[in-house]
């Protein structure tokens, strides 16, 4: 187990630098100066060339980069051009919102994904089974804009049952918070109930046909405990690498859906960091990401070895 996890890190260590690469190379390519969009309608020769000098932004690219990893390296993600506050204060406030919303849209996806993914396997070819398809492809088609503002002029507007937007921390009110999530939650849930329903049928049917599932049919068990007790176990050891994975794109994810419903999370923090050219928070929460989207991917390795024993000792 710790060899696998010390392989997998050695691998993520050029990925990070090759991205980290990328993310800086990018950032200098988008149009528009980050000082005069900072400075607005000051144009004042002096503090500009301060500013840019402060910054470093007037050294060679290669240099500004090798600054910027060896400050890296050393916890310092830069300071933010828009407020003057540390990239990395700003990431630790608001990832709490991002991963509160992503925990409960995979929550829901998997209390809506699985089930319905089991129920189509074992209805096999029924009218459950074309409806749970149906549904699921309506998921994964559905733009998340759209859903959201159905949603929000149904629920919200219309019947007034949940809030329409914004966000209340989970230690000031958690029921209100919890209300307060549950439409944005449902609407980052949907493509990923989808993959999950259509890939734990797929589990299902794979197992359902296998031998030993025959046998114990043959052997006159309830079809109740072949299904959950011999059955779902070894169904669901891919699904629960696959959920890892899928948590890891609901973090990087969010950003339109946090917007819709003005959730100050991740993804409105990097959208207002683009529009305002604020390098370093771009580069931070990219990179931030980047780095948590590789330790999911760690995880989902290190949770498919522990719920499949039989790779604990590779013959």
């Amino acid at each position: 187990m710790l060899k696998l996890i010390a392989r997998r890190i050695l691998v993520a260590i050029p990925t990070l630098i090759i991205l980290s690469m990328i993310i800086f190379g990018l950032q200098r390519m988008l149009p528009g100066d980050p000082i005069q969009t900072m400075m607005a309608e000051e144009s004042d020769p002096q503090v500009i060339a301060f500013l840019r000098e402060k910054y470093r932004l007037d050294d060679p690219v290669p240099v500004q980069y090798l600054a910027w990893v060896g400050n890296v390296l050393q916890g310092d993600f830069g300071r933010s051009l828009r407020t003057g506050l540390p990239v990395a204060e700003m990431i630790l406030q608001k990832l709490p919102i991002t991963v509160q919303l992503a925990t409960m849209a995979m929550i829901m996806a998997m209390l809506i994904g699985i089930p319905a993914g089991i129920l189509a396997a074992v209805r096999k070819n029924t009218v459950l089974d074309y409806i749970a398809n149906a549904v699921a492809l309506s998921g994964m088609s559905i733009p998340n804009f759209w859903l959201g503002i159905i949603l929000i002029m149904v629920l919200a507007v219309s019947w007034k049952l949940l809030p329409a937007s914004g966000y209340v921390p989970i230690t000031q009110d958690f029921w209100l918070s919890v209300r307060t999530m549950l439409m944005p939650a449902f609407v980052l849930s949907t493509a990923v109930a989808a993959y999950l329903m259509r890939h734990t049928r797929s589990a299902m049917l794979g197992v359902l046909s296998s031998d030993y599932i025959r046998t114990a049919r043959a052997k006159g068990l309830l079809s109740k405990t072949v299904i959950l007790k011999h059955a779902l176990g070894n169904a669901l050891m891919p699904i629960v690498t696959l959920s890892t994975l899928l948590f890891g794109d609901l973090l990087a994810g969010a950003v339109l859906t946090e917007q819709i419903f003005v959730i100050p999370g991740f993804g409105k923090l990097i959208v207002d960091a683009v529009f305002t050219r604020d390098y370093a928070v771009v580069q931070g929460v990219v990179l931030f990401t980047a780095i948590g989207f590789i330790a999911m991917n760690i995880l989902a390795d290190v949770l498919y070895i522990v719920v499949n024993p039989r790779l604990r000792h590779p013959q």
